[in-house]
């Protein structure tokens, strides 16, 4: 098994068409930590909170996806609609290492302290 170092994607203005289907990036973990960075407009995961310059970090396996509002619609739109994702510009490097972020980083004060409660919150229950 082969495995890569590190990886690089760039989300543009596009279209995106799938019908009967989840668009936003979906739930998921990874084996790849995720550097994701906005540089203009929006991005389709989240409806707010990810501002132009801002920047995330999902590591290795750290559970990620839209917020609630994103999911809410995305689970109620029609898909027989395509939709055009404009104005927009966002990257992301995947690497198969650990980051861990230095000490003057968790300090700073742009760091988001309610990621856990904004991310994760409204979500219903799973009925297992």
């Amino acid at each position: 098994m082969s495995l890569a170092d590190i990886d690089f994607v760039i989300f543009p203005p596009r279209w995106v068409v799938a019908e009967n289907t989840f668009r936003p990036p979906w739930f998921h973990r990874n084996y790849m930590s995720e550097f994701m960075g906005l540089l203009q407009g929006s991005y389709d995961a989240k409806e707010e909170g990810f501002a132009p310059g801002g920047c995330s970090i999902h590591n290795s396996f750290s559970a990620h996806g839209p917020d609630v509002n994103v999911w809410r619609k995305a689970s109620e739109e029609d898909t027989k609609i395509p939709k055009r994702y404009e104005e927009t510009m966002a990257f992301m490097w995947e690497a198969n290492r650990v980051w861990q972020p230095t000490l003057w980083a968790m300090n700073l004060e742009q760091l988001q302290q309610d990621y856990a409660e904004t991310a994760w919150s409204g979500f219903p229950a799973a009925d297992l």
